[in-house]
């Protein structure tokens, strides 16, 4: 069987490549914007789930220790077993987090307890990694979820 020999190459005009290209900056220029302003929502959205991970853990600790840990022995507890008092009496051997999370922002989450607004308390500064601020600056814990 032999194959016919071909006259023409076929291929895209350059015109066809110019109504894709056209299209697809159309595209870009519609959901680009929309999609920016998602960076910021994930961090929140992170800075939430570490903290109620973090609060289930310390509720854990204080089923365990009949107390939570002190402000100096800080969330560290949760991980490695604490020294000073109040001493912990059944600290679960591995702890109660594999590892101290971080921020988004690369900053530790901060513990008071007894707490303002609470038994204790956990918070992120926000992206500053200062007290106070607006927006995605403004301190986030754990009396603030839902």
């Amino acid at each position: 069987m032999k194959i016919p020999p071909r006259s023409f190459v076929q291929g895209f005009t350059l015109i066809e490549v110019m109504v894709v290209v056209v299209i697809l900056s159309i595209l870009a220029a519609l959901i680009v914007p929309q999609i920016m302003g998602r960076p910021d929502e994930a961090r929140l959205l992170k800075v939430k789930h570490d903290l109620r991970n973090i609060e289930a853990a310390l509720k854990l600790y204080k089923l365990d220790n009949y107390t939570y840990p002190s402000t100096d022995q800080g969330l560290e507890a949760l991980v490695n077993k604490p020294t000073g008092m109040p001493e912990p009496r059944q600290w679960k051997e591995g702890g109660y987090l594999d590892r101290l999370p971080k921020d988004p922002w690369e900053f530790p989450y901060n513990y008071l307890s007894p707490g303002e607004h609470g038994e204790f308390e956990v918070w992120s500064y926000g992206a500053d990694g200062q007290s106070g601020g607006n927006g995605i600056n403004a301190d986030l814990g754990n009396w603030q979820l839902d």
